[in-house]
């Protein structure tokens, strides 16, 4: 089965000059969508994780399913203030700004191994964020998973873990 076949692409979305590769159709259709996730588990249960952090929002859809398929924790990271309870935080650059991302404090215990998971990598920015707040945390970071790459945009350049993409895009 070619994955690419149920990944949607639209121009000018969220902005013009942008090509935005939509998953919908993938997570839409049952066969696609278990195949996905049978590659990832395949790719990344070699690090034998204890965790997979998803990162939000379509992170947690690639990571709840595969954490079920591995046998293993599912922890989410998300933007700063949507998380109940006590949080840790990690501020990070963007072209234009900052951003934070944070993770519950009691989450994840130092010393267990993580995998962190998103539907996309790009620049690698904030994949490289959520391994620094995880390393902060005490986690061993092992690997990381995403359903495409944009491979010229070189994200994996800035992730000094294994990457698992599914996909890849040279344009």
């Amino acid at each position: 089965m070619n994955l690419k076949d149920h990944i949607r692409n639209i121009p000018d979305f969220p902005k013009p000059g942008i090509l935005f590769y939509d998953i919908c159709p993938l997570l839409a259709h049952t066969g696609a969508w278990r195949e996905a996730v049978r590659q990832l588990a395949d790719a990344l249960g070699e690090h034998k994780p204890d965790l997979l952090v998803g990162i939000e929002s379509r992170g947690f859809l690639v990571a709840a399913p595969l954490a079920l398929a591995l046998g293993c924790g599912f922890v989410m990271v998300r933007k700063r203030g949507k998380l109940p309870g006590a949080t840790i935080g990690h501020t990070y650059d963007l072209e234009y700004g900052s951003d934070t991302i944070e993770i519950q404090a009691d989450a994840v215990k130092p010393g267990q191994r993580v995998v962190v998971l998103d539907d996309l990598l790009a620049t690698g920015g904030t994949l490289s964020a959520a391994i620094k707040l995880l390393r902060d945390v005490g986690a061993d970071v092992r690997a990381v998973g995403v359903l495409i790459e944009l491979t010229f945009l070189k994200g994996r350049e800035r992730l000094d873990v294994p990457c698992a993409s599914l996909l890849s895009y040279d344009e």
